[in-house]
């Protein structure tokens, strides 16, 4: 194998071990903000429940369709 494509094969190696390294730093960061949305819905889940719920314990219904639906 010649020198120079030893050193384009080096190159190409080194360029792609770097964009492996960017993609892994996106994905932490998009699981990070996935786990920050799904404890965000937890807590707005929990709140919506409490909300729907009177003082009394049940549930209130308001928001079904009729039964004529």
């Amino acid at each position: 194998m010649d020198e120079q494509r030893f050193i384009d094969i080096e190159t190409k190696l080194a360029h792609q071990e770097m964009i492996v390294e960017e993609l892994n730093q996106v994905l932490y960061q998009q699981q990070k903000t996935i786990d920050q949305l799904e404890k965000m819905v937890q807590g707005l889940t929990a709140k919506l429940k409490e909300l729907m719920t009177d003082e009394s314990g049940l549930e209130i219904r308001g928001h079904e369709k009729p039964p004529h639906y």
